[in-house]
């Protein structure tokens, strides 16, 4: 496999043409293994010095020429050919030739949102995992289809590239690539037989505000302070990545999880007994550490004294530290006696064998490095799980809680670890821009969606809602923003756009509905040309916001496009409320989309409610007559509306012939 972009440069003879070299730069989407999107007029761009030409030349015959303007920046536009390939792309000037190998033409879909969109195919185990991920990543095998990971970062203002590159689909790089992205693409290729790009830019946890551009905001009236507040801190947020630039850095490659292991930091002396500590400050454990130090990534070292009895002298001990959110590397008297470095561990507890030649009467030091790779971090577990025990627990154990050193070792953005200075304190001389991180309104837009604009794409796909639930009637407004957002910063006018409507979860508790209201703000949404909504009312898993149905995700959405954008006529949506008609003490409901017709999950409806006048719910009796659904309670007599899947928790149990289930509905919404 060639390496992207073969860098051929011309000899250079004497030292005076060192200022007129080109320094011809391309943007990471720019490069081996790229899909083009095609029959359109695909832009290649990059920098160079001022001044100079650049050709661009492609083997299916198109070529085009520029010229770096003031600010260096030039660019071209070349037609890209049907579907098909391989291709190459020769850019050039004067002293330098970039060779683009291994390019395809075909569609290409922007895949984002929060975690059910991030989670990779490999899942995070032991909890969070993918169904038929083993079978999934060893078949893999689909050079056709092109994935593009745009790697997490923040900004202030928009950026014009991205972190990420071209990777051929197949088992060593799946595993790491959004498994409901997979699952889409996958299907769009089966069926049609084309070459698939996918560009995943997705991050956990993230609200919709932060995938939505400042102006649109603004000019919606929402989020004005935090815009202020951004626009304040942008200096500040210049200089401290100008400050972390000027450290040593390590790059971590996605490859499975082996990245997270044995990572060095310049830290291999902190876990040694004679460690001077002594001037780094303290933190209460167990607790998150951004209650400390504020929004971080990365790694932190914890170290504590402990002081152990006579009768735990030479007896092998039990070191417990409950969950550590995400990774860590364990020592006690400078002996590594455990580790969890792979991701996804983040809620399972620390239970470390110590051997007993280790353990000496009085002072002992327990030393653990934490690496937090997304979201919050920390030591976190409840009150009474930091101890350390003999093995027989036959006495009673030694708290470890309260009171611990702690320094950051190294910050983690992007896919790079700065490395800091343990003995200087260094995180604490330089001011951090607080106010920005990846929940903040448009910091998102800013850094994953506005260097891929200027790609053209065929669609969008998009899995987010559960970080606003609580807000439905500011989501109902600024999730067809967004959309419109989108199109407008493409310059593509009503692109497809499909999204996944948030499963069932119990945020609250069971029976509360914040997150019905959020499902019925995305599914307003609908009312934009162009969009669909995958709903996954029957592939949930209540208590884990995580569901492990990512094929079934991936493949109705897929579905749509078909459907939609390329006259594959299949079915691809489930039973939707049309109307309904009061029968005495009974209610009525019709649907569209019922296919052969209207089908119950085991044999019986569930989930319906009634409501009088007084517009208190009570469940009810439903039943398929003819193909409407007649409802009825006995504790209302005179109803006059239903709502049907109204809480946190509810399932599905109506479906269509074609085993869509119908989304969630009230007759009146208020």
């Amino acid at each position: 496999m060639r390496k992207a972009g073969i860098l051929i440069i011309l000899a250079l003879t004497l030292l005076g043409c060192q200022k007129t070299r080109s320094r011809l730069e391309l943007p990471s989407l720019i490069g081996d293994n790229m899909i083009l999107q095609q029959k359109t007029d695909s832009k290649i761009w990059g920098k160079a010095n001022p001044g100079h030409k650049i050709d661009v030349v492609a083997s299916w015959d198109a070529k085009a020429q520029a010229k770096a303007g003031k600010d260096g920046k030039w660019s071209v536009s070349l037609p890209a050919p049907s579907a098909g390939g391989p291709y190459t792309m020769t850019i050039s000037c004067k002293d330098t030739s970039i060779i683009i190998y291994n390019i395809l033409s075909g569609d290409i879909w922007f895949c984002s949102g929060q975690s059910n969109m991030e989670m990779p195919m490999a899942g995070w185990p032991p909890v969070d995992t993918v169904m038929h991920s083993t079978s999934t990543i060893n078949s893999a095998k689909l050079p056709e289809i092109r994935l593009f990971n745009v790697q997490r970062k923040i900004s202030g203002e928009p950026l014009e590239d991205c972190t990420g590159r071209w990777e051929i689909c197949d088992p060593s790089t799946i595993g790491q690539f959004s498994a409901t992205a997979f699952f889409f693409g996958k299907k769009l290729y089966d069926e049609l037989h084309i070459p698939i790009g996918l560009i995943e830019s997705a991050w956990g946890g993230t609200p919709a505000e932060s995938w939505i551009s400042s102006p649109v905001l603004e000019n919606a009236g929402e989020f004005l302070n935090e815009i202020n507040s951004i626009k304040e801190s942008v200096p500040l947020l210049t200089q401290y990545q100008a400050w972390l630039d000027g450290h040593k850095q390590l790059i971590t490659e996605p490859s499975g999880n082996d990245q997270w292991k044995n990572l060095s930091f310049n830290d291999e002396n902190v876990p040694s007994v004679e460690f001077n500590d002594s001037s780094w400050p303290a933190m209460n454990l167990p607790a998150k550490f951004e209650s400390a130090i504020g929004e971080f990534d990365g790694a932190i070292w914890f170290r504590r004294k402990v002081e152990i009895p006579a009768n735990f002298k030479g007896r092998e001990l039990v070191l417990s530290l409950g969950p550590i959110d995400d990774m860590d590397r364990t020592y006690f008297n400078g002996n590594l006696v455990g580790s969890t470095e792979e991701s996804g561990y983040w809620q399972v507890d620390r239970n470390y064998d110590i051997p007993g030649e280790l353990v000496r009467e009085g002072m002992n030091t327990v030393a653990v490095r934490v690496v937090d790779n997304q979201g919050s971090g920390g030591i976190w577990g409840f009150p009474g799980s930091m101890k350390i025990n003999m093995k027989d627990r036959k006495q009673a154990p030694v708290s470890i809680e309260g009171e611990w050193k702690y320094q950051p070792a190294a910050e983690l953005v992007g896919n790079k670890f700065y490395i800091l200075d343990l003995l200087k304190n260094e995180f604490y001389t330089q001011k951090r821009p607080v106010s920005i991180n990846a929940y903040t309104p448009s910091a998102l837009f800013n850094a994953m969606v506005n260097p891929v604009v200027t790609y053209p794409i065929k669609g969008a796909i998009w899995y987010q809602g559960e970080s606003n639930v609580g807000r439905a009637d500011q989501y109902a407004k600024i999730f067809p923003l967004m959309i419109q957002n989108w199109r407008d910063a493409w310059g593509i006018k009503d692109f497809p756009f499909y999204f996944v409507q948030i499963a069932p979860y119990v945020y609250a508790n069971v029976d509360s509905t914040e997150s019905a209201y959020l499902r019925e703000a995305q599914e307003k949404a609908l009312q934009l040309p162009g969009t669909g909504m995958a709903v996954t009312l029957d592939i949930a898993t209540v208590m884990n916001i995580h569901p492990p149905y990512k094929k079934e995700v991936g493949e109705r959405l897929a579905a749509l496009a078909l459907n939609n954008d390329y006259g594959i006529k299949t079915s691809c949506v489930g039973p939707v409320y049309k109307s309904m008609s009061v029968d005495g003490s009974t209610i009525k409901l019709q649907f569209e989309n019922i296919e052969d017709g209207l089908v119950s999950r085991n044999g019986r409806l569930k989930e319906f409610e009634i409501a009088g006048k007084d517009g208190k719910y009570v469940m009810a009796s439903a039943g398929i007559v003819n193909n409407e659904v007649v409802v009825y309670s006995p504790l209302v007599p005179e109803p006059v509306s239903v709502r049907y899947c109204w809480r946190n928790g509810a399932e599905a149990s109506l479906f269509n012939s074609a085993g869509l289930p119908a989304g969630q509905f009230r007759t009146k919404w208020n």
